[in-house]
């Protein structure tokens, strides 16, 4: 009886007879990167096929539908970040259990995590052999002293001839790197070679512009990727991978991948602009004989687009997996740990800019909701609401004070007036160049420049000493949070100085636009709901979700005493004419 499964550690004269004619048929196990053989034919079901080294099943073996049309729950863990580019994904962490509810697509799976449902890529999980059993139990087993010699046949063979257990893997771990990192140049190239040259060939098919939004910096992400492999495989030690120190080529070019964190943000507009296209056969067609011109593999270009994105996830999951394999002895160690930090600020940085540019078009449509703006758009200096609320305003030089509602963003702080009617409608009253002004914390009692007795109260003083404004705020705990808040601003704004972190002029113009298609002339311009929406997800105390969304900033109103004046008014009506 011929072996299901054989693993790539030792000469090939070792291997079952009936696999040699199966190499290339290999599988990666991504959980211990060691090489899989199976058969096509097979017609048993994959999941009694689990690597015997990590006892989970390879990730490249498709689920079997049949489980879940049977009713049976089949579960995966995560294995990378799946950040989500649309609202039908699936989005989690590394480590998180998955629901695979529908597996019948080989690249993309229907799962559910709680109450959230969506697609995700197949290639980001991986499947528990025993399905009732935690993966806790497994890696418990899996430290077991001889464990391997036992309860497993065929781990010990995995340690190889003359290597250590924790020096083999490091090799599969460096190996699998290298592999996916000339995979992923290959992938970069056809796409540039396959797709965006044969598209600059067709000028009555498409503008400069529409490639830009449709295919992005790729073509920069592919030349940096070509050297930064260069980079690697000057550190990769062919004779001895598990001695290799590539730790610091990702140290080196760390800030070269931020050019991530604009390909990223413009995916989403690529898959609408790729969408409309591809509703014309003429396109279909087009790409079609592309890819075929290419000999790329049958996938459509909103998955070849996607590949990006969940490449620079991986990142810091491999080198994870690389440090726990490398003893802190090893040469390489401090680097891999240190690039390990630098790939996760790294994807931090590119979540962070995301959702900077997602608000930057709610910011447009709240500066359109606004009335009597006068001066620069919001966007010219700023691009992130840090804090909103309500404040009293005392003013020279007779201390009169008003009631004004204060956005602070980054740069600037505007503050509006509410109609008397409309509540819901502010008017522009003014606004402070945040980055000359100075905040003071005001004690409670008489205030020296205004000569008012105040309470809860800070002020802000421009640096030039010609502007002074005194805001009083309701409670302690309110007066805090605006000190708190102003610091903030000042961190972002010290942030963004060090990361480079900017808006394009491109960009500000289209969410202007955008906002004005939203807002058209001649209706009543209001708070729109989503910008009310935005506004409740700011870092502040959050609103019953029971209160309609017109009462949001009514909630705000000081309670007034009860007026007769249309009481009085009524009593006057015989009177009328």
């Amino acid at each position: 009886m011929s072996c299901r499964l054989v693993i790539l550690y030792s000469p090939i004269t070792s291997y079952c007879k009936s696999c040699i004619s199966l190499l290339s048929l290999s599988k990666p196990c991504l959980p211990c990167i060691t090489s899989i053989f199976y058969y096509a034919t097979m017609k048993s079901s994959h999941t009694d096929m689990c690597c015997p080294v990590c006892l989970f099943v390879c990730p490249s073996l498709s689920v079997p539908p049949q489980l879940i049309s049977d009713g049976s729950c089949v579960y995966a863990e995560a294995l990378w970040d799946h950040v989500t580019m649309d609202d039908q994904e699936l989005g989690f962490k590394a480590g998180d259990v998955i629901e695979v509810v529908d597996a019948t697509n080989k690249e993309w799976w229907w799962g559910r995590i709680l109450d959230s449902e969506g697609w995700f890529p197949a290639s980001f999980v991986r499947l528990r052999v025993n399905q009732d059993e935690p993966m806790e139990e497994y890696l418990a087993q899996l430290e077991k002293p001889g464990a391997g010699e036992n309860d497993q046949p065929g781990v010990g063979l995995f340690l190889g001839p003359g290597l250590p257990c924790k020096e083999q893997m490091r090799t599969n771990v460096i190996n699998e790197i290298m592999i996916t990192e000339r995979d992923y140049i290959k992938h970069l190239k056809d796409i540039c070679e396959g797709y965006i040259k044969q598209c600059r060939k067709r000028i009555d098919m498409f503008t400069e512009e529409q490639l830009l939004c449709i295919f992005g910096n790729i073509e920069d992400i592919y030349r940096f990727q070509t050297k930064f492999l260069k980079g690697l495989e000057k550190r990769f030690n062919k004779e001895q991978p598990h001695l290799s120190e590539i730790g610091s080529c990702f140290l080196e070019h760390q800030t070269d991948f931020q050019i991530y964190s604009e390909y990223c943000n413009n995916h989403p507009n690529a898959c609408v602009q790729l969408s409309r296209r591809m509703k014309t056969n003429k396109y279909v067609f087009f790409f079609e004989a592309c890819r075929l011109l290419q000999k790329m593999i049958d996938i459509s270009l909103d998955g070849f687009l996607l590949t990006p994105v969940q490449k620079i996830c991986k990142y810091p999951l491999q080198l994870a997996e690389l440090l726990k394999y490398t003893n802190p002895q090893h040469r390489d160690y401090r680097d891999v740990e240190a690039a390990l930090n630098a790939m996760k600020n790294v994807a931090r940085l590119i979540n962070e800019r995301k959702r900077r540019l997602e608000n930057i078009d709610k910011i447009a449509q709240w500066q359109r909701s606004i009335e009597d703006w006068e001066g620069e758009d919001i966007l010219s200096k700023s691009s992130d609401l840090i804090f909103s609320g309500e404040l009293t305003k005392i003013s020279q030089p007779q201390a009169r004070s008003q009631q004004r509602m204060f956005f602070l963003f980054d740069h600037q702080m505007v503050y509006c007036k509410k109609d008397l009617l409309r509540r819901d409608m502010l008017y522009c009253k003014g606004r402070m160049d945040m980055d000359q002004m100075e905040v003071v914390d005001v004690e409670d009692g008489k205030e020296k420049d205004f000569n008012v007795s105040v309470k809860n109260a800070l002020k802000l003083c421009s640096l030039a000493g010609d502007e002074v404004h005194l805001l009083c705020a309701k409670k302690p705990e309110q007066k805090q949070r605006w000190l708190r808040a102003f610091q903030d601003e000042r961190r972002q704004v010290q942030h963004d100085r060090e990361t480079g972190f900017s808006i394009t002029e491109v960009q500000k113009k289209q969410a202007m636009l955008n906002a004005c298609k939203s807002h058209p002339a001649g209706k009543p311009k209001a708070m729109t709901r989503p910008y009310c929406d935005f506004l409740l997800r700011q870092k502040q105390p959050s609103l019953p979700s029971s209160v309609p969304q017109q009462q949001v900033f009514m909630l705000a109103e000081p309670k007034r005493k009860a007026t007769t004046f249309w009481q009085n008014i009524g009593r006057l009506t015989p009177f009328k004419k």
